[in-house]
């Protein structure tokens, strides 16, 4: 599904201009703010299509650019940096969108600062894309830690065969959280990487898969949001 051009919307930062793409819903019901990795900008398959799909059910979808990304710079800037090129921008965005419930999530490092930020930002829910459970190869050095930060809601969208944390890896890692962690949902995209492309193969049909998936993750949304 293809929506309509979204709006784009520069702003300012301390580090500089950031860049917003909103897909407005004709009656929002909620706002869900996304934000990109390292390696990647907005146009992956995952923030795609949920910022095609969901504001015919209800749902404003802005893409946020961070500024090392509109700058053109090809490494990001450090955690802390990120955190703070986001918080302000989210509050902002929530405060001119009115009385609507606001998600936050990302892809990757974007959903990795989702998590952090959550708090600060008013968020209800986290919706985190490909959450690096750790570096490849390398499962010792974990970042459930960020994961946890949420005080909300968090549905984790995870592909079978992501090097970073597969969702076996992350249900994994929870079952072992203290207190168990009730909060947080995993969903499996069957045979995908980290960029959430699900393989093509007999009956899987990337585009349709997500396509059902944005259904799903907008039911999620709103109840989480209600």
């Amino acid at each position: 599904m293809t929506g309509p051009e979204p709006l784009v919307v520069d702003v300012d930062t301390d580090q500089g201009p950031g860049r917003l793409l909103i897909g407005e819903a004709e009656r929002p019901r909620a706002l869900l703010v996304l934000g990109h990795g390292a390696g990647g900008g907005v146009d992956g398959i995952d923030l795609v299509t949920l910022a095609a799909d969901l504001p015919a059910r209800g749902i404003t979808v802005a893409r946020y650019v961070q500024p090392w990304k509109v700058a053109g710079r090809r490494i990001a800037v450090r955690p802390a940096l990120l955190d703070a090129a986001w918080t302000p921008v989210v509050r902002a965005l929530a405060a001119s969108a009115g009385p609507v419930p606001l998600v936050v999530g990302g892809h990757s490092a974007g959903a990795r600062v989702a998590c952090r930020t959550a708090a600060a930002t008013g968020a209800q829910g986290v919706l985190a894309l490909s959450f690096p459970l750790h570096p490849p190869g390398r499962p010792a050095s974990s970042r459930l830690d960020e994961l946890l930060a949420a005080p909300v809601p968090v549905l984790v969208v995870q592909g079978e065969r992501d090097p970073f944390g597969s969702g076996d890896e992350i249900r994994a890692a929870l079952g072992g959280a203290p207190g168990g962690v009730p909060g947080v949902a995993v969903v499996d995209v069957p045979a995908a990487g980290h960029d959430l492309s699900p393989r093509r193969a007999p009956g899987i049909d990337p585009a349709g898969w997500w396509a059902d998936a944005a259904s799903a993750i907008a039911d999620w949304i709103l109840a989480t949001a209600a």
